[in-house]
């Protein structure tokens, strides 16, 4: 398990994470979620015991990282897949880690046959892809068998097979009951792995809560209803939990008359039994679920440090300008 009490990091005058209060529990994939400059790879650092947190404390398995006497044992992390000697191959990197820790020979074996380095465990690592580079880091994280495990973007530069690889082992490490701690840019894996989720922006805690409940409070699911009654529909519609908007034109939809709704607070199979009974003509009847990905940009967008200026549109006129210019030009 992890633990976070008060942890805050300042350097000079500026605060990089504020206060940060969080318990990473065991048999859970934790997603640490946050925008660019958000403060996690501080946080994680201060895990880590790489760097001193300004004030405040965290604790991996009961303890502070720089108190267990052999702690790639008690915890396993990603930071940096490319802070190997490149000379070095990925068996003699390993076997260097290992015998630091009395780790036996056939674990370093295990780790490479693990994380599909077999037939280039002898190879030097500067010649690794940067795919290979993150299967290596993912090998040395797991090298003492530790029970708590920390990963920064640990699919960045893998293919669609060592995403997929990356989602089995999250999986099969939870169902093994240790603590994983995830940071990742990928909402869609996020999405698929993660159980819980903790959100930073600006170096404080947004959000600490599961999936499902941060997709709920973007805006959770709604049902598109397409139909030419859209009144009749909403009138029988009548639970005081249920909202309907009706969008105002009729773009995207089969008929001119119809029109689309957005009803939220009852599924769609509850709507499509109120339009039978009262034979009520839908045109269509689509579930609809908010993202994570938009959840989260919701939730994060006052974090966000740098935002996309929109595009200069020319007004008619200069356009018309342009295009005389170009005329006058051509002749």
């Amino acid at each position: 398990m992890i633990t976070a009490h008060g942890l805050t990091k300042r350097y000079g005058d500026r605060t990089v994470v504020q206060d940060l209060d969080f318990t990473v529990r065991p048999g859970t994939v934790t997603g640490f979620l946050g925008p660019n400059g958000a403060g996690k790879s501080t946080t994680m650092r201060m895990l880590l015991g790489l760097d001193t947190p300004t004030q405040g404390r965290s604790t991996v398995n009961g303890r502070s990282y720089a108190t267990h006497p052999a702690p790639l044992t008690q915890v396993g992390a990603l930071l940096e897949a490319r802070s190997v000697h490149p000379g070095r191959s990925a068996f003699n990197h390993l076997m260097a880690l290992a015998h630091t820790h009395g780790i036996p020979r056939r674990r370093v074996e295990e780790v490479i046959d693990l994380a599909g380095l077999t037939d280039a465990a002898h190879r030097r690592v500067k010649g690794f892809s940067l795919g290979m580079g993150q299967r290596l880091g993912v090998a040395a994280a797991l090298l003492g068998d530790p029970a708590t495990v920390i990963l920064d973007e640990p699919v960045n530069g893998l293919d669609p097979e060592g995403v997929l690889w990356i989602r089995t082992l999250l999986t099969s490490l939870t169902a093994e009951g240790r603590t994983v701690l995830v940071s990742s840019h990928l909402m869609s894996e996020m999405a698929l792995t993660a159980d819980h989720l903790i959100v930073v922006g600006r170096g404080r805690l947004l959000a600490d809560t599961t999936v499902a409940e941060l997709i709920r409070s973007a805006g959770g699911a709604s049902v598109r209803a397409v139909t030419p009654q859209p009144e009749e529909l909403r009138a029988h519609l009548t639970d005081p939990n249920v909202t309907v908007t009706v969008t105002p034109t009729a773009v995207h939809t089969p008929t001119p008359e119809s029109r689309e709704l957005r009803i939220r607070g009852v599924d769609a199979a509850h709507i499509g039994h109120v339009a039978a009974t009262h034979a009520i003509t839908l045109h269509e009847l689509t579930p609809q679920t908010v993202s994570l990905e938009q959840a989260f940009i919701d939730l994060t967008q006052e974090s966000v440090d740098h935002r996309p200026h929109r595009q200069h549109q020319p007004t008619a006129a200069a356009a018309g300008a342009d295009i005389g210019a170009a005329t006058g030009a051509a002749a």
